[in-house]
């Protein structure tokens, strides 16, 4: 019996994947649970293990390749009835959900959008093939999930009318010739990268983006982790960094500023009342941003390992979906790698992010004398159309004033 491998659904708004590479060959044994592939998604990579066991048959969707939830991907040769069983239950499911794709309206005629809605790398890379700009594509009925454009509703589009495609400024010959003698490499961008791109340029053409920053002395967190470094290190395997302390008085001060914690739907202002805060974490040549979810039902240690935990993750690539949807705040922490300051780019939908630069020592006055402290800045990007500078300023201020309050004989 052949079993259907059909492309899983790996998170509640994620409704195609990209194949990125097989990790096993037409002939090889497969062992259940054994990965087989690695998936894309316009949230997480993720390696794809087996289902069942068998012997891969078929490979029916190519690398490179986007494929919707629930379309076949592979056939795995089982020699089981089961294992067929098993495989009709999983081709039923994908009706379910396409069935909203296919009972879309077949006439573009109400713009049934709300500003700021979220497009996937795969329509906006449709829409830049075809030189259809972010005005026509606001207008367009969405027939995907809460109102998303799907990549069926831009083929749509495009059977009807495509409008003609930008030309290219830059003359073929002289790109040849840079390329053969050597003055000009060209790369193709990979998957992770083109997705971060697209989501970058939707947030900035989404969000009314201003920044503000703030130095922090860090005397006190400072004495904590030098007191408990070395018993800390070998108690939990990891060393005590500032991101715990940053998060807590975070979550504290979105407490106090809730509209830092909200996100603008249309003309409507969604505020969360949970916290779920992204970190963000390089990875390769990219980024990724896993959530800490209910940051404010944790204390410090326990802050402290979902942090380790989640860049460990991240970097070795076992982070499930889920952990990287539905965030309702995002700290970049850029100062890892000796940066002193930066304004980045709001994780939409979200309102603000918070911007961690690197510590460094300080000559600082105190009570009109010269110290020297650790001393660390922190910036703030807001969505101007919901947040305004004061209430950005205070909240900023606020979390200034958490982390120099410290008690340095806290013990973690």
């Amino acid at each position: 019996m052949r079993f259907k491998m059909v492309m899983p659904k790996m998170g509640e708004s994620i409704m195609e994947g990209t194949i990125l590479k097989w990790l096993k060959a037409v002939g090889d044994k497969l062992d259940k649970d054994e990965i087989i592939l690695e998936i894309s998604t316009d949230k997480v990579d993720s390696e794809i293990p087996t289902p069942v066991e068998g012997v891969l048959a078929e490979i029916v969707a190519r690398e490179g390749e986007t494929i919707e939830v629930g379309k076949v991907i592979a056939l795995i040769e089982t020699g089981t009835a089961e294992a067929e069983v098993e495989s009709q239950k999983a081709e039923t499911t994908a009706p379910v959900l396409l069935e909203k794709e296919t009972t879309a309206p077949a006439v573009l005629s109400k713009p049934a959008v709300s500003p700021g809605r979220f497009y996937s790398p795969v329509v906006l890379n449709m829409a830049r093939q075809h030189g259809i700009g972010m005005e026509q594509l606001e207008k367009l009925p969405g027939t995907g999930l809460d109102g998303r454009v799907t990549k069926k509703d831009m083929l749509r589009l495009i059977e009807m009318g495509e409008p003609p495609a930008p030309a290219k400024p830059v003359p073929v010959q002289a790109v040849q010739n840079l390329v053969s003698s050597g003055a000009l490499e060209i790369i193709t961008m990979d998957h992770v990268r083109k997705s971060i791109a697209a989501h970058m340029i939707q947030s900035v053409q989404t969000s009314a983006h201003v920044s503000l920053y703030t130095e922090v002395d860090l005397i006190n967190i400072e004495k904590i982790r030098e007191r408990r470094k070395e018993s800390f290190k070998q108690r939990e395997g990891f060393g005590l960094s500032y991101m715990p302390f940053i998060l807590e008085a975070t979550v504290k001060a979105l407490k106090e500023f809730p509209y830092l914690n909200a996100s603008l739907q249309g003309e409507t202002i969604q505020v969360k009342k949970f916290y779920n805060i992204g970190i963000a974490v390089a990875v390769g040549q990219g980024l990724i941003v896993p959530n800490v979810f209910a940051a404010d039902e944790k204390n410090l240690l326990g802050l402290a390992r979902v942090v380790n935990d989640l860049a460990v993750r991240a970097r070795t690539r076992k982070l499930k979906p889920e952990e990287v949807t539905n965030g309702t705040f995002s700290i970049s922490n850029f100062g890892v790698y000796g940066t002193t300051i930066g304004f980045p780019i709001i994780n939409q939908p979200q309102s603000a992010i918070l911007g961690v630069g690197a510590t460094k020592k300080r000559a600082v006055v105190i009570d009109d004398a010269i110290a020297i402290r650790p001393v660390m800045y922190l910036s703030l990007t807001i969505d101007h159309r919901l947040i305004d500078g004061a209430m950005g300023s205070q909240f900023l201020e606020r979390i200034r004033h958490l982390l120099e309050g410290y008690d340095p004989a806290l013990v973690v």
